[in-house]
């Protein structure tokens, strides 16, 4: 099973300003996905990076990313903006007792907040977007369950790497417009656990927080000014891209 999925999945491919993850055939895709989003069928998806000022009203960004997709000529892929560079996207992979996982993510933390901030306009762009590709076939249950899997890897990367909330000034979760992507083989049937005891929740979790954690790593790495220092934690402000 994993073989399989791995001889058919190729690795992310740069498209000028965009990442295509293909996922080598028909998946059931469950996510939030501006373009895409909720519970459909693709066979890829795409990261398509924006400037700030791309994106500034009146800008529709749905329409935006629907125009880039066709630019591209994949219309029908699943659509993710983000404000990171997408050559700095990290891969991780995980295997276990034939169960397979590949994330595929890009981390910019310029929007870090906490799950039960006050909410408000995001200070300027900056997102955690991720594609978690599985090798084996997933119940509908169970695909919810291995979104909330990921979430959870997400958020334990973030918390271990101590940014701070923009908003609160307390350790962030994540940002303000994170986008999870969950995608296994379409066939009918499937797995109907995909959480912590199962290996599938093992091999998702796995491979998300190995990607997140390395992509924070990199982002903190060109952003010194956010690094976490001794609580309480204090805010610096950051310009430029990349976030």
């Amino acid at each position: 099973m994993n073989g399989a999925a791995r001889a058919t999945a190729p690795a992310p491919s740069l498209a000028g300003r965009s990442l295509v993850v293909r996922l080598g055939g028909l998946h059931a895709v469950l996510s939030w996905a501006i373009v895409g989003g909720g519970r459909r069928s693709a066979s890829e998806v795409v990261f398509c990076e924006v400037r700030d000022d791309e994106l500034r009203p009146p800008v529709d960004p749905a329409r935006l990313l629907r125009e880039r997709l066709a630019a591209l000529a994949a219309p029908s892929a699943v659509g993710l903006l983000t404000s990171r560079a997408v050559d700095t996207h990290v891969v991780a992979e995980r295997e276990l007792g034939g169960a397979w996982a590949r994330c595929v993510a890009t981390v910019g933390l310029g929007n870090a907040l906490r799950a039960g901030d006050p909410p408000g306009p995001a200070a300027r762009i900056g997102t955690i977007n991720i594609v978690c590709q599985v090798s084996g076939a997933l119940a509908e249950l169970a695909l919810v369950e291995a979104v909330s899997i990921a979430a959870e890897a997400r958020t334990a990367a973030i918390l271990e790497a101590g940014v701070a909330s923009r908003r609160s000034g307390e350790r962030a979760t994540g940002t303000g417009t994170d986008c999870i992507v969950i995608a296994a083989p379409e066939r009918d049937g499937g797995s109907r656990y995909a959480g912590k005891h199962t290996t599938l929740g093992h091999v998702i979790g796995a491979s998300v927080y190995d990607a997140v954690r390395r992509g924070a790593a990199a982002w903190l790495a060109e952003h010194p000014a956010m690094r976490p220092g001794p609580p309480p934690f204090t805010v610096a402000s950051t310009t430029g891209e990349n976030a």
